[in-house]
């Protein structure tokens, strides 16, 4: 059973508290370590994602609300003594906060899959799940002319968010 570091716990106080206490129950039930490696960001750090492409949006559930309370977490393997973002331990963590999520009844959605709550996906197939809002996405969007390499979605494996009040 793994718990959070000092460092991921505290930076839980600016999240919104059902997400944290989701994320609190996820470690418990995780297979796979994780931390908290953001929650709470500033409209400049936003639009520096979005210029990097790292974001698609500067309307992020990351900013603070009118409480100053953030509506996202990404949450990242802690493996070997460091963060890690590869596809597998990402899904393993995802797993942990679906089951979190059904336990709480959060309506958790996935930087995986974003048109779909977690809790309405197959833990057991994130990855395809992934493939299929991937094909969804793209009948939704018509590939720009002359668009070169990668057209889709923003895949964000580590995100997790719950609706703004």
């Amino acid at each position: 059973m793994y718990h959070l570091g000092t460092v991921s716990a505290s930076k839980l106080l600016d999240c919104q508290v059902d997400l944290a206490r989701g994320v609190r129950r996820a470690i418990e039930i995780t297979v796979q370590d994780f931390m908290v490696f953001e929650v709470l960001r500033e409209l400049e750090r936003q639009r520096l994602l979005v210029a990097s492409g790292a974001s698609r949006t500067l309307d992020s559930f990351h900013l603070a609300d009118k409480y100053g309370m953030s509506h996202a977490t990404d949450l990242v393997p802690w493996i070997a003594g460091k963060p890690q973002w590869q596809n597998a331990p990402c899904i393993e963590v995802a797993r942990a906060m679906h089951r979190a999520s059904k336990q709480f009844s959060l309506p958790v959605t996935w930087g995986g899959v974003w048109d779909k709550l977690l809790t309405e996906l197959d833990p057991e197939d994130l990855e395809g799940e992934i493939e299929e809002y991937v094909q969804r996405w793209r009948r939704k969007h018509l590939r720009p002319p002359g668009h070169i390499g990668y057209w889709g979605p923003l895949i964000d494996r580590p995100h997790f968010q719950v609706p703004r009040s």
